[in-house]
């Protein structure tokens, strides 16, 4: 399951608005994906954003005038969107969108638009009565008539103080939609649970237990996942990654708080497990700093066990996520220790991998990782934290398609 686009050509309209400063972001998502991104920014757009900024995000050339006399010697209206995989017009003002209706060709992206022959996504930003008057709705008719995909837009406030629907869509939900565009997602509609990284367990102000979980892998499996369309809920710990982009992200510290977490995140079809939560808190928290004092033996601890997040997640009940995954970390005997883990946890799969000196798993950017079940398993050769991701996505994927097959063979058996 690819969800590269690499060399992959779109072409961004970027009309005028307040909403044209999403388009950059949208761009270095694109770019990050591994596209071509080339830009049109129309004369109103450059009221909001500047063409350097455009080109510094695009690494290409930004076309803003129709009667460029070079680029009009090569034909560029004609060429921006023969080169094109995909147009996309973020944002679509009610301007643009009443000239590409009525074919009215009198600048660069309009021109453009008229002489396409690609697929052309649109997301509208306007003010919500502009959207809402009827001349702008039969002009969305039109174009949803001739197969122009519609993203957005959104309901909320919007820039000149009013609320209701016109907001342009956020550039990850076009970026999803740009993803639907040229892959199947496996996993649209479905939601899913994820939590990474460690626990930090406090002991005073300053000190606490804790474990050295960096949240790579955890953070790279909810990224495959939303990749894959599903609609993506991560629960970190504390770690020093940054959310993950279209991804709602919940930052928590103690296996306590991770917990009411996940159970305010209920429910979700698959809950994934990547956390390494502390097995023990002590059981007092001292509201001042332990002092180090001269002579004194080294204060005691006393520990209290953290409740098993993993096993009241796949406990059977009403709220139990459809495909529970587990991790577990193990030094020796990793196949024989995950499924023993597995049974006594009432998990559907655990991904287990081995925690020693020479494997150098914790903080690095890749991982070698066993896939568990109770009648098999299957090694993963150590690869990129992401590639293991995305590999858990496919096999997620796979598994729900062969559930649903199951559920309906027994339910043409039933009927007969």
């Amino acid at each position: 399951m690819m969800q590269s686009l690499e060399n992959k050509n779109i072409l961004l309209i970027i009309s005028g608005g307040v909403a044209a400063y999403k388009s950059l972001e949208l761009i270095r998502l694109i770019k990050k994906a591994g596209a071509n991104v080339r830009c049109i920014l129309t004369e109103s757009g450059t009221q909001f954003i500047t063409p350097l900024s455009v080109a510094s995000l695009s690494e290409e050339q930004v076309y803003t005038d129709l009667f460029s006399l070079k680029d009009e010697t090569e034909m560029g209206h004609i060429r921006l969107s023969r080169e094109a995989d995909l147009i996309i017009v973020a944002p679509a003002s009610a301007n643009l969108i009443a000239k590409t209706a009525h074919g009215r060709a009198d600048d660069l992206a309009s021109t453009t638009l008229l002489a396409s022959d690609k697929p052309v996504l649109i997301a509208p930003a306007m003010n919500p009565e502009m959207w809402d008057n009827e001349a702008t709705q039969d002009n969305i008719q039109t174009l949803e008539q001739r197969g122009i995909t519609l993203i957005g837009p959104a309901q909320g406030d919007t820039a000149c103080g009013e609320t209701g629907t016109g907001r342009m869509s956020e550039p990850e939900e076009i970026f999803g939609a740009i993803l639907s565009f040229f892959y199947e997602r496996p996993l649209k509609s479905f939601k899913a649970l994820v939590t990474a990284g460690p626990t930090y367990e406090p002991i005073d102000p300053v000190r606490f237990v804790g474990n050295r979980s960096s949240g790579k892998q955890g953070y790279a499996i909810a990224t495959a996942l939303f990749e894959a369309g599903a609609d993506v809920t991560l629960i970190s710990g504390p770690t020093a990654l940054p959310g993950p982009v279209g991804i709602k992200t919940i930052r928590v510290e103690t296996a306590q708080q991770m917990l009411k977490a996940c159970q305010s995140a209920l429910p979700a079809d698959i809950a994934i497990c990547a956390a390494a939560v502390s097995d023990w808190a002590p059981k007092e928290n001292k509201a001042s700093k332990i002092k180090k004092r001269r002579n004194h033996t080294p204060p005691s601890i006393a520990l209290k066990e953290n409740p098993d997040i993993l096993a009241r997640l796949a406990k059977d009940g009403p709220n139990r996520p459809d495909l529970v995954i587990g991790f577990a970390a193990e030094t020796e005997d990793i196949i024989i220790n995950a499924r023993e883990k597995l049974a006594r946890k009432n998990c559907d799969l655990m991904i287990a991998n081995k925690i020693s000196a020479a494997e150098n798993v914790f903080g690095s950017n890749q991982n070698h990782v066993h896939l568990v079940s109770l009648d098999d398993s299957e090694e993963w050769p150590r690869a990129s934290k992401k590639t293991i991701a995305r590999k858990l996505a496919q096999r997620i994927a796979q598994h729900i398609n062969n559930k649903e097959k199951a559920t309906n063979v027994r339910r043409i058996e039933a009927a007969e």
